[in-house]
């Protein structure tokens, strides 16, 4: 890359850096997760260890101390069922958690990759979410077994949740490359970040059924990126049916604006890293 030129920002360009180092980018998502359990005796088996203990620990609390019921008993019969879409909200919530708290550092946090012009920093966030992307596969994977053993059968609709998820997925990395970027500049960027996630949380339908917010405050409410996800996700893989398409486009369609504009925003100040790092 040639630092004197003015980086490309079509959305053109940035699907074709993406595609031209893909290898880079499974490489270093290999590398990170293994990173991450490196020196554990468990290994990666810790990925499969943690979201089993949550579920089993939500299914105990939810459903033998608070004995609670999803939207008081009229949506979802057992309270068992409880467990579950409180879980399957919290693997939404975690994926998109996870990759926005570590945006502001990525770049701070490697300054060897700065100092090094050919490479190609843009992937940093789309790494990072690729490794939130393995945590959340895994504990899909456990939430699966989950409905199966509870339910005797799990829907078809699942097939179906990785299209659900895919514009959070497309959403959150246009939120990492702006975050990412001001986080070089600005430090202080990574402080409220975490509370922010925090309000995040129970501002979102995690802990209770979209239709329990009241009329007036439900717009508002919808306003949230993680809402409409999180009740899709729990249509196709907890009710068994198919998400809202007209809603999953319009959702898709403004990710793709915001991922661009966070992109350019990105390609747009990466020459200052340098001095400023």
């Amino acid at each position: 890359m040639n630092p004197h030129v003015r980086p490309a920002c079509s959305p053109l360009s940035m699907m074709q850096s993406l595609l031209r180092h893909r290898s880079l980018i499974i490489q270093m998502i290999r590398r990170d997760v293994a990173g991450r359990y490196k020196g554990s005796m468990a290994g990666v088996l810790w990925s499969f260890v943690n979201p089993l203990c949550l579920l089993i620990t939500y299914t105990f609390v939810f459903s033998v101390v608070f004995k609670a019921r999803w939207g008081g008993g009229g949506e979802v019969g057992g309270r068992s069922e409880f467990a579950m879409f409180l879980f399957t909200g919290m693997i939404v919530y975690g994926l998109f958690s996870e990759s926005i708290v570590r945006a502001p550092g990525l770049i701070v946090g490697n300054v060897n990759y700065v100092k090094k012009i050919v490479f190609p920093l843009e992937i940093l966030p789309v790494v990072s979410i690729g490794t939130s992307l393995f945590h959340t596969a895994v504990s899909a994977v456990v939430l699966c077994g989950a409905v199966l053993f509870l339910q005797g059968s799990v829907p078809w609709t699942l097939v179906l949740l990785p299209l659900v998820l895919l514009p959070l997925v497309i959403l959150a990395v246009g939120l990492s490359w702006l975050l990412a970027s001001l986080g070089v500049f600005i430090r202080d960027v990574s402080q409220p970040i975490g509370l922010v996630m925090t309000a995040m949380l129970f501002a979102s339908p995690v802990f209770y059924p979209v239709s329990a917010v009241p009329e007036g405050f439900r717009s508002l409410f919808l306003l949230n990126p993680l809402t409409f996800i999180i009740d899709q996700s729990r249509q196709v893989v907890l009710l068994g049916q198919q998400p809202d398409w007209l809603g999953m486009s319009i959702y898709l369609c403004v990710a793709f604006a915001v991922s661009w504009g966070g992109y350019v925003w990105f390609q747009r100040t990466r020459k200052g890293f340098a001095n400023v790092l």
